[in-house]
This record gives C-alpha cells, sequence and structure tokens, in this order.
C-alpha cells in the first residue's frame, strides 16, 4: 500500500491517493463495488481536487482586496443593483464576448464589493483575473519604464481574462499617466474584459484625462460594447455598521 501511495504521489495524482486512503477506511462502503467503478472513483477524486485547486489558485494571483460572493449582494430597491442584470453577468457570457462593465456611485455604494464578487465568479468558472487600485496599476507601469519591465508587464496584463481597476478617478492623470493605461486597454480590447470602478459618473470621466486625444481613444475602448451599473441609495457601509445588514 505505501507504495502505491508514493506511486501515486509520484504521477502527481495526490488527490487519488486521498481517494485510495478513504476507500481503505471506509472498506465496507466499497467493498461491493467492481475495480472498475473504485477506479473510476479515484479518478473523479483526482478531477475534482485538481479543478478546485485551480480555482483557489486563481483566487490567490487575482489579488481581490474583498473577499465578496455574489450570494451576499444585496439588492435593495433604491440601490440600483438589478437582479436580472447581474444574474446575466454571473453567467461569465460577458467575458465570452470580451465586454467590459462600468460600476459607478458614491463613496460606500459597495462598488468594490460588488466588482470584486464578480470577480471571484470568473475565478470560479475559471477565467484568469487580476484587480488592481488604479493608483497602484499607473505606479507599477511607471517604474516598469524606469526598469525595463515594462513591455512584460503589459504583455501579463494583457493575458488576463479579467482585470479589474478600482478608484478611477481619484485624481487627474497626466499625459505619460494617461499613455499608460491607453496602451494597457489597447492591447486588450476585443480580447479581454475589464471592470472599472468609480466614484464619477461616466459623463464625468473625460475631464479626468489630460489629453484630449488620449482621452478619446482611451474612452471609446472602456466604454463601447459595455455594460453599465449605477448604484445609489444608502451608504451599504453606514448600514453594516449600524447593524441593518450583515
Amino acid at each position: 500500500m505505501n507504495q502505491l501511495n508514493e506511486q501515486l504521489r509520484t504521477l502527481r495524482l495526490g488527490h487519488a491517493a486521498k481517494g485510495l486512503e478513504q476507500q481503505r477506511e471506509q472498506l465496507s462502503t466499497y467493498a461491493e463495488l467492481t475495480f472498475e467503478e473504485r477506479l473510476s472513483l479515484l479518478l473523479e477524486c483526482e478531477v475534482l481536487g485538481r479543478s478546485q485547486a485551480r480555482i483557489e489558485r486563481l483566487k490567490r494571483q487575482a489579488k481581490l482586496r474583498i473577499d465578496a460572493s455574489p450570494n451576499q449582494l444585496i439588492y435593495k430597491e433604491d440601490r440600483g443593483l438589478k437582479r436580472i442584470q447581474i444574474s446575466e453577468l454571473l453567467t461569465g457570457s460577458y467575458l465570452l464576448k470580451h465586454q467590459n462593465i462600468l460600476l459607478t456611485g458614491p463613496t460606500g455604494a459597495g462598488k468594490t464589493y460588488v466588482a470584486c464578487a464578480l470577480a471571484t465568479q470568473a475565478c470560479e468558472q475559471t477565467y484568469s483575473v487580476r484587480y488592481y487600485r488604479l493608483s497602484r496599476l499607473l505606479d507599477d507601469l511607471s517604474s516598469g519604464r524606469l526598469d525595463g519591465s515594462y513591455q512584460k508587464q503589459l504583455l501579463a496584463l494583457s493575458k488576463k481574462q479579467l482585470l479589474v481597476i478600482d478608484d478611477w478617478g481619484m485624481e487627474k492623470m497626466n499625459q505619460e499617466q494617461a499613455g499608460h493605461l491607453l496602451e494597457l486597454l489597447e492591447d486588450r480590447y476585443q480580447t479581454a474584459s475589464t471592470i472599472m470602478v468609480s466614484q464619477l459618473p461616466v459623463k464625468e470621466w473625460y475631464n479626468m484625462i489630460g489629453n484630449a486625444t488620449v482621452a478619446d481613444a482611451l474612452l471609446d475602448r472602456l466604454i463601447h460594447n459595455s455594460h453599465r451599473i449605477e448604484l445609489g441609495g444608502e451608504s451599504m457601509r453606514k448600514l453594516a455598521q449600524s447593524g441593518q445588514i450583515g
């Protein structure tokens, strides 16, 4: 038995090895199954184990700001979160179509939570995801210009099937920053999806970009073929602090 376990682990079949140990411990449950049936169960353990491990790895790599669950989204009447729209987005159809999501609303509206819930669902569907606050993203790209890793950064980000960019519009971008963001979105245009999260309404985004030409090109790539979620109502943070929501 030890040799068999060692062979399974050498072949990187660790989940099957655990399944075999379970069959040994619960022998009466499996005794009447055929060899083929027991082997099938071991292989199913391996497939399921690998799938779950991949999902957990994708979640770690996403570096989401909040551990958010789609099941915990709150659809208050005045909040602007529509069940039909969110249900459609949770299917992942926008990811297959390489569409963007523009998520706006005032401070405390729960924008980041909604974005992270959608990103979590994408990980569950085995899509590669990465979360960034815009200021950190722009700092990393600027540093990449200096140390020579800029193109490598753009390539890595272009391969992420979903990119969440939070805190858009906190401060006006200079020409260099706008250029970096445009290059990033250009590489992802119609090949991947982006969720852009902002306190500002979409109509005010143009004014946050220093260069008019870059603003036109950048917003065209963001807004074209996108889904919009406009949150409102009472602050979700205040409601949580007051105990009105869990």
